[in-house]
């Protein structure tokens, strides 16, 4: 049975961070303040195929009430997120990714975010998409103080008897 998951999420940008998205370091002077690494495209993925499986979100599964996760890297979150759909039999058809930030211009990084992020995934980078928009000076992501990312998975899942 083919199900759609939508992920979502934010950080502020900080100094004193490196800022990672996509599961790569992208060279800048601020970086995305979390519990985690702070890669708010990983983790809107992670949660897009999540709720495609009815797994939950990152919430649930990787607290930022749980010290383990302080500071880890998000390629560990889709990893995991992979492993999970794998033991249910589940099959990523697609996802798509976009992301949300002023400064810096992420066009010559997209292509390393998607390859890493499908790597962590175990899937074909030909079937994810990453793509970056401005807020045109609007917000706070306008205003150069953070960076989202909104995410769109297909899943095949199986039927549950």
């Amino acid at each position: 049975m083919l199900r759609i998951g939508q992920g979502y999420d934010i950080h502020r940008l900080v100094a004193g961070r490196p800022l990672r998205l996509g599961c790569i370091e992208v060279p800048f002077e601020l970086g995305a303040l979390g519990h985690s690494d702070g890669d708010a495209a990983a983790h809107a993925l992670c949660d897009a195929l999540l709720g495609a499986t009815g797994l939950g979100d990152m919430g649930v599964l990787f607290p930022s009430s749980d010290a383990r996760w302080k500071d880890a890297a998000s390629v560990n979150f889709l990893r995991e997120v992979a492993e999970r759909l794998s033991a249910m039999g589940a099959v990523v058809m697609s996802a798509d990714v976009t992301l949300v930030i002023e400064k810096p211009r992420l066009a010559p990084h997209l292509e390393a975010m998607r390859r890493s992020m499908a790597t962590a995934l175990g899937i074909d980078a030909d079937l994810l998409s990453v793509k970056a928009k401005s807020s045109d000076g609007l917000g706070p992501v306008g205003e150069g103080k953070a960076v989202a990312a909104l995410a769109v998975a297909l899943v095949d899942v199986p039927a549950r008897r």
